[in-house]
């Protein structure tokens, strides 16, 4: 159990921490460059050009470490999924180059980079559905397979020799089987979030229109930390309250969703970690990146309640 929260715990930071292939501006003694109005640090790996004076700026007096010059990138709008002037690697190319693309060309028919980023948000959610019902499917089985899994566990519980095990795992993988259990599955859901999260992470912090842009009164380029002691807006808080909200609500209903206690503790410790990195996290999470979390966070939730009601009427 406590290597398997050790890896929880990892896991978690990395998808936080990581940002695909963004890499930073420095300064002279290798401190990224922030821009003091939004607190943000510039990525030194843009995909297309600031508008905003003061960012255009501070990348022209880093132009010897960036590689380029500001105006030779192309405006956000005129992005290119393929750029042959643009080197980039399998990982954008796939990724995060489309990915940007996307938001870009939603922000042009909705007229906002805010409420692009929400959309976007919830179309990953909407390609996830059918992952999530196959999830809710596995949850249901092994539900009905705990009864003969606490027997086994039983049968085996003063057993350690080779023999016994290598019995205990057989018989255990034709119960998997019996009830249609996959012993990955539980697993997958996670495995294939974490690529679409970085791409979407790395898709904000490189495309600089998103960080211009202000929503609600809100600088998708400010954290709340800054937005709140440096500017004074106190709807900050109320992102932060609803980061962590959601974030709480999204991980009880999957609590609710675990085949047996020990899954069931496994999430309850999952979810007490998530509430205290979250809560300390979301005052330097990017506006950007904190209205993707919170509204793909509560798609999910609903999603899954009208699910769950839907099945109870069949």
């Amino acid at each position: 159990m406590k290597k398997q929260n050790k890896l929880i715990i990892l896991l978690i930071i990395l998808s936080f921490t990581l940002t695909g292939c963004t890499r930073y501006l420095t300064d002279a003694e290798n401190q990224g460059v922030i821009n003091e109005e939004t607190g943000q640090r510039l990525p030194l790996n843009i995909l297309c050009r600031p508008t905003d004076q003061n960012i255009i700026d501070l990348y022209n007096e880093h132009e010897d470490q960036a590689g380029f010059v500001v105006s030779d990138l192309p405006r956000c709008e005129n992005m290119r999924l393929h750029d042959p002037n643009r080197e980039v690697g399998l990982w954008d190319q796939i990724f995060v180059i489309p990915l940007a693309w996307y938001i870009v060309r939603l922000a042009l028919i909705v007229g906002n980079y805010g409420i692009a980023l929400m959309l976007a948000g919830i179309a990953i959610r909407i390609f996830m559905i059918p992952l999530t019902l196959k999830m809710q499917k596995q949850s249901e089985n092994m539900k009905k397979a705990q009864p003969e899994m606490a027997n086994l566990e039983k049968k085996y519980k003063d057993k350690k020799d080779n023999e016994s095990m290598m019995k205990k795992s057989q018989e255990m993988m034709g119960i998997y089987k019996k009830y249609n259990v996959s012993p990955i599955g539980s697993c997958l859901n996670s495995f294939l979030q974490l690529p679409l999260f970085l791409a979407f992470l790395g898709a904000i912090n490189r495309t600089p229109a998103i960080f211009e842009e202000t929503l609600w009164t809100l600088q998708l380029g400010t954290t709340p930390w800054v937005g709140i002691t440096q500017n004074g807006n106190y709807l900050y808080i109320l992102l932060v309250i609803l980061i962590i909200v959601t974030t709480y609500m999204s991980f009880k209903f999957n609590m609710t969703m675990m085949g047996n206690s020990d899954q069931q503790k496994q999430m309850k410790f999952m979810l007490n970690f998530m509430l205290v990195f979250i809560s300390i996290a979301s005052f330097t999470l990017p506006t950007a990146i904190a209205l993707y979390w919170i509204v793909s966070s509560t798609f999910m939730v609903v999603t899954n309640f009208i699910f769950k009601k839907l099945k109870k009427k069949d």
